[in-house]
């Protein structure tokens, strides 16, 4: 997980996971893949979105033509957080309870996936770091690491499960911002850029 400190530059996680359960009671074992990479701007730049979807459907189409739909549409769903009926951010890929085809084909779609984190991130992150911002920017991105915080304490299927397991906490935790915020019944003017970004993560777009 990045978490930078320039409003302008986007949130990324990615993670990518195989698991395999030996037999037991007569139960057999079972394999299966999970993972996805997603961003979480505070504000939208659309080249921003078809360049990181972009690279991710190139690597889906090479795997299997069906694949960058369903994984999107995966993410949409997964990431909304229902009390607010909004997104965490604005998506990406994510897939669980992956076995449907041979474990190493599976796996050499996964390590791609891995490999493409930083052609699809980095250059955004370069793009951003240094542009300039006010006081009022850095607030509405405290805003929206609130929302970050919110999906990932309450509704994450990993932070959830860790907590309930008793594991190891600042692992389970590392993925929260440094800094959020929450403001009483906050919402963006209409028009501005808060609002297009807002709107984008109550009503998913199609970037590619």
């Amino acid at each position: 997980v990045m978490h930078p400190k320039n409003p302008f530059a986007p949130t990324m996680h990615f993670n990518y996971r195989f698991f395999e359960t030996e037999e037991w009671n007569g139960i057999p074992g079972q394999w299966w893949f999970g993972g996805g990479t997603d961003i979480t701007p505070s504000y939208l730049d659309e080249d921003d979105m078809k360049h990181f979807h972009g690279l991710y459907k190139k690597v889906c189409d090479k795997h299997d033509p069906e694949y960058y739909a369903k994984f999107k549409q995966w993410a949409d769903d997964y990431f909304l957080i229902p009390h607010r009926g909004e997104r965490r951010g604005l998506g990406g890929i994510f897939f669980d309870d992956l076995n449907d085809k041979d474990p190493d084909t599976i796996l050499e779609f996964s390590k791609e996936c891995v490999n493409t984190v930083v052609d699809a991130y980095c250059p955004i992150v370069t793009k951003h770091k240094d542009d300039a911002f006010t006081p009022e920017q850095k607030q509405w991105q405290a805003l929206r690491r609130g929302r970050y915080v919110e999906f990932n304490l309450v509704y994450d299927r990993g932070t959830t499960f860790g907590l309930k397991t008793g594991g190891r906490i600042e692992s389970i935790l590392m993925s929260l911002p440094l800094n959020a915020s929450w403001m009483y019944d906050a919402a963006p003017e209409e028009g501005t850029p808060e609002w297009d970004l807002l709107d984008a993560c109550k009503n998913p777009r199609t970037w590619v």
